[in-house]
C-alpha cells in the first residue's frame, strides 16, 4: 500500500484540528470544526474529536468489510458519543463537528463515502480526473457571506462579521435544506455522498482537507489534473507549502477574502496502480 500523507496546522504551534490515517485497503481523512470563540461545552475539544472518531471509523471500516459505510460512520460517531455525553454537554451550537472523508476498497471496487467540504479526488487510468465534495456547506456560505468577504482578514471588522456569520450558519448545520457534518447525531452518516467504482479503472486516490484544496476552490490557481500532477510528483508537503505561500502573499484576504487567512491542511496521496 503506498499512501503518502502530509498535514500541517494553520500555524506553528497550534493544535492540528485534521486527522487522517490510513491502513490495508482503507483510509480516512476528517476536518474537525467548532465556533471560534464559543463555548462549546466539550472539555476534549475539537482534535480530540476528529481524531477519535477518525480511529474509530477506520478500524470500523477495515475489522467489518461488508458493513456499508455510512452504517460505519453511524456506528462509530454513536461511539464517540457514548465516550463523552456523560462529561461533556453536547446541546451546545458549537459542540464539535468534523467533515469526514472514507474509502475502502472492496470487491473489485473502491467504496467512498463524503460528508462535509473535504474532497476526494480520483485519478483514473484513462488520465481523467473526478474531484468529488460535498457542495451543500459551500451553497449555504456563499448565502451568508458577502459582508465577511467585503471585509480584510483579520480585522476586527472582519472579526466580528465572521462571528456573526458563523452563529448564522450553525443554524443550518444537520438539517434539510442546510449542509450535513459529523456530530453528536449518528442520523448524520445517512445524508453522506456515497459510491463506488471499479478499482482496476483507478490509479491513486487522494483524500484533501479543504484547507489542501485552497488552490483549486478558493485561490483558482490550479486545476484538480494540475493537483494531482504535483501530488503524484512532489507529494502532498508540497501542495501544503503552495497552499501557504500563497496565503502568505495575501495575508488580509483583499484578494482572496476568505475567514481565515491560514487553515489546517492535510493531504493523503493514495497510489493503487
Amino acid at each position: 500500500m503506498n499512501v503518502v500523507l502530509d498535514s500541517q496546522p494553520a500555524e506553528p504551534g497550534r493544535e492540528n484540528e485534521d486527522f487522517a490515517a490510513a491502513a490495508p485497503g482503507a483510509a480516512v481523512l476528517l476536518d474537525g470544526a467548532g465556533v471560534a470563540g464559543a463555548e462549546t461545552g466539550c472539555t476534549h475539544g475539537i482534535a480530540w474529536f476528529s481524531s477519535t472518531l477518525g480511529g474509530l471509523l477506520l478500524s470500523t471500516i477495515t475489522a467489518r468489510p461488508a458493513r456499508p459505510l455510512t452504517t460505519s460512520l453511524a456506528d462509530s460517531i454513536r461511539a464517540v458519543r457514548s465516550l463523552h455525553e456523560h462529561t461533556c454537554d453536547l446541546t451546545y451550537r458549537a459542540s464539535p463537528t468534523s467533515t469526514v472523508l472514507a474509502v475502502r476498497t472492496t470487491a473489485g471496487a473502491l467504496e467512498y463515502l463524503v460528508l462535509g467540504d473535504s474532497t476526494l479526488l480520483l485519478a483514473y487510468t484513462d488520465g481523467k480526473t473526478d474531484a468529488i465534495t460535498d457542495r451543500r456547506l459551500d451553497d449555504v456560505g456563499t448565502r451568508l457571506r458577502g459582508p465577511v468577504d467585503a471585509l480584510p482578514t483579520g480585522s476586527p471588522q472582519h472579526a466580528a462579521a465572521l462571528a456573526e456569520y458563523r452563529d448564522a450558519l450553525t443554524g443550518h448545520r444537520n438539517r434539510p435544506g442546510g449542509f450535513w457534518i459529523a456530530g453528536p447525531d449518528p442520523k448524520a452518516a445517512e445524508r453522506a455522498l456515497t459510491g463506488a467504482v471499479p478499482l482496476a479503472s483507478l490509479t491513486s486516490v487522494s483524500l484533501l482537507s479543504d484547507g489542501a484544496t485552497r488552490l483549486v476552490d478558493s485561490f483558482e490557481l490550479s486545476t484538480w489534473p494540475q493537483t494531482l500532477a504535483l501530488l503524484s510528483a512532489s507529494g502532498p508537503a508540497e501542495l501544503i507549502r503552495r497552499v501557504r505561500e500563497v496565503e502568505l502573499g495575501d495575508s488580509e484576504g483583499r484578494r482572496w477574502p476568505r475567514g481565515k487567512t491560514h487553515d489546517d491542511a492535510t493531504a493523503l496521496h493514495w497510489v493503487l496502480a
